[in-house]
């Protein structure tokens, strides 16, 4: 029988062969997984980009309504002191307004001095009267969480020549009582004091002779040498004057860089603002007064509109490598409600009650639309003409700050103007910037 070469005719084994289909088929497996590969990434890259596009569009659109709105509060800040220039109420004015992370205005209206041609911008230097406080409050707050001072810290131990009342009530007044006017003293006790320029360790020993008017704690009763010897605590309790405190701790790392604390500096400041009272519906310019130096924390500091923004950027939190929201509103706790029409504090509309905590006023109002209460953290200022205005609401994660060279009544309704001016411009914009593509907190307040 003829035999067959294996090799002629099939040349290979038959395992053989089925490798070599196996080896075959994974191969064209493997063809088509790349090839779905290769489309799925160009659909998803495709995908990527059209989001990345519409993305960029979104953002874009929402920069130029953010640019719009900005211009629009602008125009409409500018029309309104502009008026009150025109009507007499102001001569000048520094204003900022911070609105989340953004100072959105930092600017000068008017004129810092009427007799010359020059005026105000946003490094223009008033002097902030009381707004000092609110600083002292904070610094307080910070070293209470260091452990450096406590809140119920006695006066005496720190200022022994201080006396008021019998030592038992002595005893028991602490810094919280001192920051939030709580002490018992009289109505501002020796205000003349500081006036006149007294060392504030003289003014303490001269509290023995005044008779307090309730145990601590118990009354609001405002003051300024007082409130001012907590300085003079917190000087005691770490070795640093509250100067180089308030410095090293907010100024300097706020880059607060024309924010001074002494007359010498103030008075050879260049971008200053004059003082000015009112004659015969005139303008008159005043000296600057080297009044209140000597009680920094109760009414010692200088600041421009750009420096209180940065200041009210860092009060609703966003600066927490500075200090924490949680330990500055520690200076915001009510101590004390403020009752009575006689009292300071500032009847603005939706008003629902008045207090006091460390250094700031704390006001609740009624929104008229939303029927929402909300919080102001508030204070006035007043001394050598100048009167000052600072607000801040925490829920609105919103500041205003105004400064005027001059006393005026406008400062009892500038910040609700400018609350309702804000509101309008801000509510808006909202109707028109869709909420997919904006922060909730620069939409509404």
């Amino acid at each position: 029988m003829l035999q067959l070469k294996r090799n002629s005719i099939f040349p290979m084994p038959r395992y053989k062969i089925l490798g070599v289909l196996s080896i075959f088929t994974l191969a064209l497996f493997a063809l088509a997984i790349c090839i779905k590969t290769d489309a799925t990434t160009s659909e998803s890259e495709e995908a990527f980009s059209a989001d990345k596009s519409a993305k960029t569009k979104a953002d874009q659109k929402f920069v130029q309504r953010y640019k719009w709105k900005q211009q629009e509060l602008r125009l409409a800040i500018k029309d309104y002191f502009d008026k009150a220039i025109a009507s007499g109420q102001i001569v000048g004015a520094g204003v900022s307004i911070v609105k989340g992370d953004s100072i959105v205005i930092s600017d000068g209206f008017g004129k810092r001095n009427i007799n010359v041609d020059a005026g105000v911008d946003g490094q223009t230097v008033f002097r902030l009267g009381s707004l000092s406080k609110g600083f002292t409050g904070i610094l307080a707050a910070n070293l209470e969480n260091e452990c450096k001072i406590d809140w119920e810290a006695k006066v005496s131990d720190y200022i022994p020549e201080f006396q008021l009342g019998d030592p038992s009530n002595t005893d028991k007044i602490t810094l919280a009582n001192i920051l939030s006017h709580t002490s018992g003293a009289p109505y501002h006790s020796y205000t003349n004091l500081v006036e006149a320029g007294l060392p504030l360790t003289e003014i303490a020993k001269r509290f023995k002779d005044v008779d307090p008017i309730s145990d601590p704690g118990l009354t609001y009763s405002y003051q300024n040498a007082l409130f001012a010897l907590s300085g003079e605590m917190m000087y005691k309790a770490t070795g640093e004057d509250i100067n180089t405190s308030l410095k090293d701790r907010f100024f300097k790392p706020l880059e607060m860089c024309s924010t001074t604390m002494d007359y010498e500096t103030l008075a050879k400041t260049e971008n200053i603002a004059i003082p000015h009272s009112k004659r015969r519906n005139s303008w008159r310019s005043k000296k600057l007064r080297d009044n209140y130096y000597n009680a920094i924390a109760a009414g010692g500091i200088n600041a421009s509109a750009d420096d209180m923004a940065r200041w009210m950027r860092f009060l609703l939190g966003h600066n927490p490598e500075i200090m924490s929201k949680e330990e500055i509103e520690e200076a915001f706790n009510p101590a004390i409600e403020i009752k009575g029409h006689y009292k300071y504090y500032q009847r603005w509309p939706g008003h629902q009650a008045s207090y006091y905590g460390y250094g700031w006023r704390i006001h609740k109002f009624v929104e008229d639309q939303t029927r929402q209460e909300k919080t102001i953290w508030h204070h006035g200022g007043s001394v050598n003409n100048f009167r000052n205005e600072i607000a801040v609401y925490p829920e609105a994660d919103l500041g205003i700050c105004v400064l005027l060279n001059n006393n005026s009544r406008l400062a009892r309704t500038v910040v609700p103007d400018l609350y309702k001016i804000i509101k309008k411009v801000y509510d808006q914009s909202a109707t028109r910037i869709a909420s997919n593509s904006v922060p909730n907190n620069m939409l509404h307040l």
